[in-house]
């Protein structure tokens, strides 16, 4: 018998860990290729059955030159580098028939919010996932604007969710928000670890900043913006300065289908971006539809985050299954 995913359990055990691994379900549904936890970890299930075949048939099946690009990045040029990869990867077959992409339909956004909470008994604070909300691919041709938008959100340590929760009220160590790259629908992700006696307070808080953001309320500032494009824009001369920095760009390139120019497309983007751009970005997030996580003591926490009505409130454990609880 084989033991679980000890990076699962650690995951399970801690509030942050646990949260990200509810949540992707929540946002994707069952089946779809992103329903899996962010870390990577995989399931205690799944880690615990495989078998050394597996991770052979896997090799095989996806370690392959007909799905591979080689990035080279160093003091070298094609003349020097081409004969070495003949000699090391010329004889390189594919082993297998080749595999469809994988299918990545595109999910719609729950039609209402919904609340679910993970009961960790005796945590000292909660951590809330204040929202997660499916937005466009990395791909789409709004995803500059958009990100900015998030910066001014919670993407920075001046945006608005931190200067809120951390350094007026005090009840963060810090909070932010964040839309990971993808080549399908993007999560969107506000994340929070609060005092768990603040925790109904935080929720609401984070709930009204989101409002009134993406419903124009309080719009971005041409002040917010100003400051996050000339942070953006005076980062770039240091931001190229190791290999792995360039190689890391020209890989969201190949992963993107960027053109071979897009630092400078980038660049020039930034520079031209308006607030009423961001504004509109700003409106993708829609504050009725979220999907709330919140981990920690449901003691404490669940009865005056029920009593917020920010949506039908759902108890599951760490993986994510529904648990009975007493009417």
């Amino acid at each position: 018998m084989r033991a679980g995913s000890p990076a699962s359990a650690k995951e399970k055990a801690r509030p942050n860990g646990a949260a990200l691994r509810v949540l992707p379900p929540l946002l994707y549904g069952n089946g779809h290729p992103y329903a899996i936890p962010f870390s990577g970890s995989g399931t205690e299930a799944s880690i615990g059955s495989l078998t050394r075949d597996d991770l052979v048939a896997f090799h095989r099946q996806w370690v392959r030159p007909d799905n591979a690009t080689l990035i080279v990045v160093g003091d070298t040029t094609l003349e020097e580098v081409v004969p070495l990869l003949e000699k090391h990867f010329g004889d390189w077959k594919a082993a297998a028939p080749a595999v469809p992409a994988a299918a990545l339909p595109e999910v719609k956004r729950p039609a209402k919010p919904t609340v679910y909470l993970v009961d960790q008994p005796g945590a000292v604070q909660a951590t809330i996932l204040a929202a997660g909300q499916l937005v466009p691919s990395t791909r789409d041709p709004g995803a500059i604007r958009f990100d900015f938008a998030n910066s001014v959100l919670g993407g920075e340590f001046t945006a608005r969710l931190n200067m809120n929760l951390r350094e007026d009220k005090h009840w963060a160590y810090g909070a932010y928000s964040s839309a990971p790259g993808a080549i399908g629908q993007r999560p969107w992700i506000s994340f929070a670890p609060v005092q768990i006696d603040k925790t109904a307070e935080s929720l609401k808080e984070v709930d009204r900043e989101v409002r009134e953001y993406a419903t124009g309320k309080a719009p971005p500032t041409a002040g917010e913006l100003a400051k996050i494009q000339a942070t953006e824009i005076r980062s770039l001369p240091g931001a190229y300065e190791t290999a792995r920095a360039v190689m890391g760009t020209i890989g969201g390139i190949v992963r993107y289908d960027r053109p071979d120019d897009y630092v400078f497309r980038r660049k020039a983007e930034i520079e031209a971006l308006t607030v009423d751009q961001v504004k509109q970005a700003a409106a993708t997030l829609d504050p009725d539809r979220l999907v709330w996580v919140v981990v920690g003591d449901l003691k404490q926490v669940e009865a005056p985050v029920r009593a917020l009505n920010l949506g039908e409130v759902h108890v599951v454990d760490a993986d994510g299954k529904p648990v009975a609880t007493k009417k």
